[in-house]
């Protein structure tokens, strides 16, 4: 028998789908690169638009008053070693590519986890999707996402935004499968509608986990983001990149670090906001 007969090629079979989905869904895509274009765009000049120092300022002010002191001055630092590197523009760059990566995988992997702890069949479903989401390298992503939107910032986008989802969606299930049932009959007893029961008894009791869920999806949306720096997303991960293919230990070193501060920022902040609500319900 001839090994060749059982080999298994999946480009044979997915390189004919990309092609009729460019050809076919073309102007689909050019109005969703359109429209993550746009808001990344202004998220990244509002950053960009208040100076260094001011931002600085309103973020510790905003951390302080939100959390605590002791992340109002881990942010201060944090966002001052970004500006004393060099690298303010391309770490604000990179914290605009998260915000809207998360911001989307949010929308998307909310709902569906809300509709997988009410419906065990798609739970069942899903699952194994997910399995496979979370175990395929992350860089695998870059290249259907390449494939129909090019090089640039929106593939980084959408494949940032599959590789989020999973965490998010894992864990907005398991956090309304432990709700206790007894408050949600309650809610139905006094003839509460579906709607108020989601809002004002299941999302507060499942908040901690959210926010957990939250927490993972911003730092796995972080290391895409700077992996997309191949694939000309900019950022972080664009100085890593150059910083690597130019040899320039420098460069690369400083960039690295840069990205250890984001994420330490966007860690703190969002632990310490799980903390401080963890505390209040307990208060």
């Amino acid at each position: 028998m001839n090994p060749s007969i059982l080999q298994f090629s999946p480009g044979a079979l997915l390189a004919p789908a990309v092609d009729w989905l460019n050809t076919n869904l073309h102007p689909l895509f050019s109005a969703i690169s359109y429209v993550v274009e746009a808001v990344l765009s202004a998220i990244e000049a509002a950053l960009l638009f208040v100076p260094p120092y001011a931002l600085i300022v309103i973020v510790v002010v905003a951390a302080f008053l939100a959390v605590n002191l002791r992340a109002a001055i881990l942010a201060g630092l944090y966002l001052g070693f970004c500006l004393i590197v060099g690298l303010w523009t391309a770490s604000m760059q990179t914290i605009a590519l998260v915000t809207v990566a998360v911001l989307i995988s949010v929308l998307i992997a909310f709902p569906i986890g809300v509709l997988c702890s009410r419906h065990k069949t798609l739970e069942a479903v899903v699952r194994p999707v997910l399995d496979v989401m979370q175990t395929v390298p992350p860089w695998v992503y870059l290249i259907p996402a390449v494939m129909i939107f090019s090089l640039g910032r929106v593939p980084a986008i959408i494949a940032t935004i599959v590789y989020g989802i999973p965490p998010m969606l894992r864990l907005t299930t398991l956090a309304f499968n432990q709700v206790p049932r007894e408050f949600i009959e309650l809610g139905s007893a006094i003839g509460a509608h579906p709607r108020s029961v989601l809002w004002k008894i299941e999302i507060p009791l499942a908040k901690q986990t959210l926010m957990v869920g939250l927490n993972q999806c911003i730092l796995l949306s972080l290391a895409m983001v700077v992996l997309a720096g191949l694939v000309g997303a900019g950022g972080l991960g664009a100085e890593v990149t150059r910083g690597l293919t130019r040899m320039e230990m420098g460069l690369g070193l400083r960039a690295g670090l840069a990205i250890v501060a984001v994420a330490l920022l966007l860690d703190r902040l969002s632990r310490s906001l799980l903390n401080r609500d963890g505390a209040l319900r307990v208060a």
